[in-house]
């Protein structure tokens, strides 16, 4: 059984943006503003690294970087889970050591991607990282990109080790979600993935969420917790649909550029995506003007509801 405080573990953790200077490299005080902006908005924690973080297109320096910049200004105020995975072990175990050293609260890691590995692979790689600290661990299930899936069965070996305390998974599939919260119990952390699923894997079993919408409208997804646990689903229900269609907009756009500049327009300015990912350009520009106001007069509505709640 894990002794790990897994109550840490609950609501509405973002996965951060990296943040960039003029001339492409990470940015240490936009990464603070960043991290500042979403605390204040009252998530739960940060997920530092992952996909939204480009976190698989940086060298490792880079990733060290910013997950020291995000701890300096989140130590203490909130739950940092540092995305270590990468293409080779090696990497992944250096991350996972220097993430212990930062003061990181867990680590997280997709399956090692591009070749196709082995079951028993895929469970030496994760263990390995494991083994490297005394930091508990989160599988990050995302087949889509990875190429690997989890079964049940790989999941019930790996939950053995009481570091490893949840998974992330990222599947359009909230029946999945729920037949991994069988096999890990109630003393097993499950992340729902899909933010246009945030309100059906909760109620399917999630503890939580983590994702990248989540960064640019992060009061939407706190209201919307907040009316789960308060039992007002058919409020819930209505937030979530009104959130999917700002999604859907956000999914005619190349998504990871949209982020960037939706964050810009709330005030920090996270510099441009890294290559190969693809920059919004002044054709896009209409299309976030009116993201934005969308965001923000959904966000001032749920302003409004609360101080009327």
């Amino acid at each position: 059984m894990s002794t790990y405080d897994l109550t840490k573990y609950e609501g509405v953790f973002v996965a951060m943006n990296s943040c960039y200077d003029e001339f492409g490299e990470v940015s240490p005080s936009a990464a603070k503003k960043l991290t500042r902006f979403l605390l204040d908005k009252g998530v739960s924690g940060l997920y530092v690294g992952g996909s939204t973080g480009e976190g698989l297109i940086q060298s490792v320096e880079e990733r060290k970087r910013m997950l020291e910049a995000v701890m300096e200004e989140a130590r203490g105020q909130a739950v940092v889970i540092a995305h270590i995975g990468a293409a080779n072990t090696r990497d992944s175990v250096e991350l996972a050591r220097h993430a212990e050293r930062a003061g990181a609260d867990a680590l997280s890691s997709v399956a090692p991607f591009y070749y196709r590995v082995s079951d028993k692979a895929v469970k030496q790689h994760w263990n390995a990282m494991i083994d490297s600290t005394e930091l508990p661990f989160i599988i990050y299930h995302i087949p889509s990109t990875t190429g690997f899936h989890l079964s049940a069965s790989v999941l019930q070996e790996m939950k053995q080790n009481p570091k490893v305390i949840g998974v992330k998974i990222t599947t359009s599939s909230t029946y999945e979600l729920q037949q991994f919260k069988a096999v890990g119990g109630d003393r097993f952390v499950v992340f729902n993935g899909p933010d246009e699923q945030y309100l059906a894997g909760r109620m399917m079993g999630a503890n939580a969420g983590i994702g990248g919408t989540y960064g640019v409208m992060p009061e939407l997804f706190v209201a919307l917790e907040r009316q789960i646990r308060a039992g007002k689903l058919e409020e819930a229900l209505s937030l979530q649909v009104r959130i999917n269609e700002i999604i859907t907009r956000m999914l005619e756009l190349p998504i990871y550029g949209a982020l960037k500049e939706l964050i810009k327009r709330r005030g920090i300015d996270c510099g441009g995506v890294r290559a190969p990912l693809e920059q919004v350009g002044g054709e896009h520009e209409q299309q976030i003007d009116e993201l934005y106001n969308r965001i923000m007069q959904a966000v001032g509505e749920c302003g409004k509801l609360q101080l009327q709640g």
